[in-house]
């Protein structure tokens, strides 16, 4: 866990540890990320995209149907590492709003047990607006708490501070000739967007004109990835002088 400051608040970039190949236990390699923000007792994790897999089924694409149980697992993992007390699931929740009607009996159980240990809060977010109550836990399109707004996807042009999702960022570097790509957070100094936590989740690069526009205006901004207990500061895009 890494911690670092944020609009004058502590906050813990969590490395979750590397995603497997749904029901394979075999490693993708890529990692995901979540934030505890101590004060709050709360962690606060974006685009779980839980029940992608049985969403693809449906049109003919199988995929193994086990991506909300390793979703689940970590985020578990992530609470128990943290204490937290609270979550704050910001929006792409599931992969669709009928989502929660197709998990499997475990994952059904595990995610039941969750948002009754915990005061859980579902962000609404594109992929899963009309997310009903047998989710459990309470539903949000947005709230404010502790001065910052949470939120699904970055509003432009804001000022407040702000933790979003939405994007998928991933830093992506070349290193000894090979393309390394991680998940990461992007940071403007007072607005931030988290990685996809989901299992079964893709990413866009961090320094995409879509991602740097929507954290305008900023003087600067930044990918920022746990790595062995040090958070690595990546720059992205400067204001000109």
């Amino acid at each position: 866990m890494v911690p670092f400051s944020f609009r004058n608040e502590e906050m813990v970039l969590l490395d979750a540890g590397a995603n497997t190949a749904a029901g394979t236990g075999a490693s993708t390699g890529a990692r995901a990320s979540a934030l505890y923000w101590p004060r709050e007792r709360a962690l606060l994790v974006a685009d779980l995209h839980l029940e992608k897999a049985s969403f693809f089924a449906r049109t003919g694409q199988m995929l193994p149907p086990y991506d909300s149980r390793e979703t689940l697992e970590r985020l578990a993992l992530a609470v128990r590492r943290t204490g937290a007390r609270r979550v704050f699931a910001l929006g792409d929740n599931f992969h669709d709003s009928a989502g929660p009607d197709r998990l499997e009996p475990h994952a059904a159980g595990m995610l039941a047990a969750l948002t009754r240990a915990l005061d859980w809060v579902w962000i609404t977010g594109n992929h899963d607006p009309h997310l009903g109550a047998e989710a459990g836990g309470t539903r949000m399109e947005e709230l404010v708490t502790g001065g910052i707004a949470l939120r699904h996807q970055a509003l432009p042009g804001t000022a407040e501070g702000e933790v979003s999702g939405h994007f998928h960022p991933r830093l992506v570097v070349q290193a000894r000739g090979r393309r390394i790509a991680r998940p990461c957070a992007v940071n403007s100094g007072n607005r931030l967007i988290l990685p996809a936590f989901g299992a079964l989740t893709g990413g866009m690069d961090a320094a995409d004109p879509a991602i740097l526009s929507a954290l305008q205006p900023a003087d600067a901004i930044e990918a920022l990835v746990p790595a062995q207990g040090r958070l690595v500061r990546f720059p992205l895009w400067r204001k000109a002088a």
